[in-house]
């Protein structure tokens, strides 16, 4: 078999998974920490003030890279549960459903930054355009997958029917994302681009990054935490559950 093949193969494995996570954790946070203290640092104290909106466009810093994640994660979590209603895989199950918390923090942080930052700029803390109403939207999806997945009481048909809910939900992100393009909205649009020079100062824009790439080290560390434990949880009756929890208990 193709070594590349194996190790996704062994990776499906829980006990597999369970201790290639507990390897990588420490580091992972160690990253997140590192990253979110040096970004924060550049957009509160390296950044210029913006020539408008003064020093109350410093919250780009934490709404952005939430806005960013709420999207990925919502991506992610679908992707997951596509694998597992496909091929019933169950850590993917486990990681979709994992991810669905997470996420819902991450968006409902970009929706209240978003209103903070509105009041000074647009003179309130909500209006109905069409990216904040499709960012609620989103939150309420991850809300609803949640809800969905802790209704029914047989854990894996419980990811399942929320895996299915998060593929039809999937049809928001086109709507999020291209909210700014297709209809006339206050919220302002992309100044990042990934193709072509972005509309931002470079003092700027390399915090704003540095950010971005911090929060993803902070998902990846809380969804392989909460991976490992709902994982000790629906497979506690297996044997190497057990050996985990013998190895664990503290010796007289």
């Amino acid at each position: 078999m193709n070594p590349l093949l194996l190790w996704f193969h062994k990776l499906g494995s829980p006990p597999y998974f369970y201790r290639l996570a507990g390897r990588l954790l420490p580091w992972l946070w160690a990253l997140a920490l590192a990253g979110l203290a040096l970004g924060l640092y550049g957009g509160l104290f390296v950044a210029p003030r913006d020539y408008q909106q003064g020093d109350a466009f410093r919250i780009i810093f934490v709404h952005v890279p939430c806005a960013w994640m709420s999207l990925f994660v919502y991506f992610f979590m679908a992707a997951n549960g596509f694998i597992a209603l496909v091929w019933r895989i169950k850590l993917s199950e486990t990681l979709a459903m994992a991810a669905a918390p997470i996420g819902a923090a991450f968006t409902f942080i970009c929706l209240a930054t978003g209103s903070i930052w509105g009041k000074p700029m647009w003179g309130t803390w909500w209006t109905w355009d069409a990216r904040l109403t499709s960012e609620l939207v989103l939150l309420f999806l991850y809300l609803g997958v949640i809800g969905l997945y802790h209704a029914i009481e047989d854990r894996r048909q419980a990811a399942r029917a929320a895996a299915f809910l998060a593929l039809i939900g999937i049809v928001n992100l086109p709507i999020v994302h291209f909210s700014v393009n297709w209809w006339n909205t206050l919220h302002q649009g992309s100044t990042v681009k990934l193709f072509g020079p972005s509309l931002i100062d470079a003092r700027m824009l390399w915090p704003l990054l540095t950010m971005a790439v911090a929060t993803k080290f902070l998902f990846a560390a809380s969804l392989l935490s909460r991976a490992r434990v709902d994982l000790l949880e629906l497979e506690s009756g297996k044997d190497w559950v057990r050996q985990i929890a013998l190895a664990e208990e503290p010796r007289a």
